[in-house]
């Protein structure tokens, strides 16, 4: 069973995602033993708690300085010893100690096509209010290992979906959740539980039935 720790700072609508995932049979294998928040007013954490999972709240607010956020996230995660941490619209980067405890241990759901729109102040609203700013014509999601680099990790996969002519950010946010979020992260969860995806020499590597 793989233990799973899920981080988020919102609405929790791919918390919610895996959470139907499972319990529709599309994840197995897994537990989820913990939502970590760093927004106290997080609805993920009420999404948790209907689904009787312990809610944690760390938020470099109640920290004098990063560095002491930083050290307290790590060890609370260490202490808790997740199989794999999902960081489901987590808007805090993660300290660099716990990138190296859990190395190709932590995997990320952000709202493009990476390398597209991604990197420092690239998350939330603010990906699909640049990519209409911009006109492209397909966007979408990318879930990804999580490394030293923002948003640089291995990808695992990704998931277009075309733009329209009358979109709004808050309509391509809900369309890209819809069509490429909710899908990609649930398959990439349970992927790794059932371990038909591993790293090798920094890329992802998909097994099949019978590989070594």
């Amino acid at each position: 069973m793989l233990k799973i720790v899920v981080c988020v700072s919102g609405g929790g609508t791919n918390l919610q995602a895996i959470l139907d995932a499972a319990e529709q049979g599309r994840i197995t294998g897994t537990e989820i033993i913990a939502v970590i928040s760093n927004n106290i007013k997080a609805r993920a954490l009420e999404r948790a708690a209907s689904h009787k999972i312990p809610g944690i709240v760390i938020s470099p607010k109640n920290y004098p300085d990063r560095e002491t956020f930083n050290e307290a996230f790590a060890a609370k995660m260490r202490e808790l010893a997740p199989d794999l941490v999902v960081l489901a619209g987590f808007l805090v980067r993660i300290p660099p100690q716990m990138v190296a405890d859990f190395s190709n241990r932590i995997v990320n759901i952000h709202p493009s096509l990476i390398p597209s729109f991604c990197g420092v102040g690239y998350y939330g609203l603010k990906v699909h209010e640049k990519v209409l700013e911009r006109g492209v014509k397909v966007t979408g999601a990318t879930v990804h290992f999580v490394n030293e680099g923002m948003d640089e990790g291995p990808i695992i996969a990704q998931k277009a979906v075309y733009v329209e002519e009358n979109d709004t950010p808050e309509i391509l946010q809900r369309r890209v959740m819809e069509q490429a979020e909710w899908i990609l992260l649930p398959k990439a969860i349970d992927d790794i539980a059932n371990g038909r995806i591993a790293v090798v020499e920094d890329k992802v590597v998909v097994r099949q039935r019978g590989d070594r």
